[in-house]
């Protein structure tokens, strides 16, 4: 559903083109210091308006309507709300018959039967992240000191980034890009196996993030070729700290005292100013497919901190499970 977490429990609601999109955070200890001045730094991280991102530009400014009162939380739901003010609607109109290959447009359809808000993407839209964000600044409060980090490390199979946009943008397409992350500071004993296990909870929260395609922990797909002398983690120091990370700072779904280090895959964004052969439910046809509006080249430019605020929302929910 739209929920997430035990004891800190975060629940996200909008559509792109909606009058509003926000987020409850339930289960945030009381007395902490949070202002709407706080999360201008990560949203702003967040917004259009760099190279391959789309034009579409929000003021993104918080809203905090429950939950705090004279700058500090009241451990009781905090509610924030952010408005939708840039909107074209009408550049959707034809795709609730003739949906985007590669889109939610046409699973959305069917499992909603056809009330869902098609427009700029509805509540598939990675507009809805901003709830994401909103949450993760809170968490990553309760979470100090873990440091969180995520970094775009290659478009395209390229590191040379910016480059490899311009290339696509010419070309009128899209290119999907890997985010990096890594926690540091983390304490050893973290994650509730088996079903509640750190990468469990982080892959969840991670896959809710739109066009997310892959995550992989410490060494991932490579583990599968090594053997055990190469793979095993040498424990070196009383802490837990290890020679190496191939864990990935995580032994049976419990953090080990290392950094948590995980990689994901972003795929490219759907909508491309292409035209794309594909099923028109009104003529019954296969047909060109031409998409107007205002879309991210490069949807991967804009995940990474996402990514931390996602994560920190996980770890914030098992430090105070632990308690």
């Amino acid at each position: 559903m739209n929920s997430f977490g035990t004891n800190f429990r975060v629940e996200i609601f909008g559509e792109s083109h909606g009058v509003k999109v926000g987020v409850v955070i339930d289960g945030c200890p009381s007395g902490i210091a949070l202002c709407e001045e706080d999360f201008l730094t990560d949203l702003q991280r967040r917004r259009s308006g760099k190279l391959g991102t789309t034009p579409r530009i929000e003021a993104d400014m918080p809203h905090i309507v429950s939950g705090v009162f004279e700058g500090r939380t009241c451990g009781t739901p905090i509610t924030i709300l952010f408005d939708n003010t840039n909107t074209k609607s009408g550049d959707y109109a034809n795709l609730q018959d003739h949906p985007r290959p590669g889109h939610a447009d046409y699973t959305g359809m069917v499992k909603y039967g056809g009330y869902n808000d098609p427009r700029g993407g509805g509540h598939f839209s990675g507009r809805i992240t901003l709830g994401l964000v909103a949450a993760g600044v809170i968490a990553k409060k309760i979470i100090d000191p873990i440091e969180i980090s995520a970094t775009l490390t290659e478009v395209g199979g390229r590191t040379d980034i910016d480059e490899c946009i311009k290339e696509t943008m010419q070309k009128k397409d899209s290119v999907g890009g890997m985010v990096s992350c890594t926690c540091k500071n983390v304490p050893v004993g973290l994650g509730e196996p088996f079903f509640d296990s750190v990468e469990s909870e982080i892959a969840h929260i991670i896959f809710s993030i739109p066009a997310i395609k892959s995550i992989e922990f410490g060494s991932g797909i490579a583990a599968a070729k090594m053997l055990g002398s190469e793979h095993n983690d040498r424990i070196i120091d009383a802490s837990g700290k290890t020679e190496t990370n191939y864990a990935g700072g995580i032994n049976g779904g419990i953090t080990n005292g290392n950094d948590i280090e995980f990689r994901i895959a972003v795929k490219p964004t759907a909508s491309i100013s292409q035209a794309q052969n594909t099923y028109n439910f009104a003529s019954g046809q296969v047909e060109p497919l031409e998409i107007v509006g205002r879309h991210d080249a490069c949807i991967a430019v804009r995940v990474p901190v996402v990514v931390e605020c996602a994560t920190a929302i996980v770890l914030a929910d098992l430090m105070l499970r632990a308690q």
